[in-house]
């Protein structure tokens, strides 16, 4: 009965040892995706298509994607 229980222990012993590894590794984790950045959108004032603010031209409160669509508005 005792090599039983020593014969267990050891086995124990030995699938923890070769699970620890893999389970800690870094091959084996999902690599978690970074948060995309939040980018404000408007929408042109003259064609309607949506484009970032930050590449908007800004006119009275009103956004356009070019400068011939704000001269065509007349801003």
């Amino acid at each position: 009965m005792r090599y039983l229980l020593l014969a267990l222990l050891v086995l124990y012993v030995v699938w923890r040892w070769r699970s620890a590894p893999a389970a800690g590794s870094k091959a084996t984790r999902a690599a978690t995706p970074a948060a995309p950045e939040v980018i404000d959108m408007v929408v042109c004032a003259h064609c309607g298509v949506h484009l970032p603010v930050t590449q908007a031209l800004a006119v009275q409160a009103r956004y356009f994607c070019s400068r011939a669509h704000q001269d065509a508005a007349g801003a």
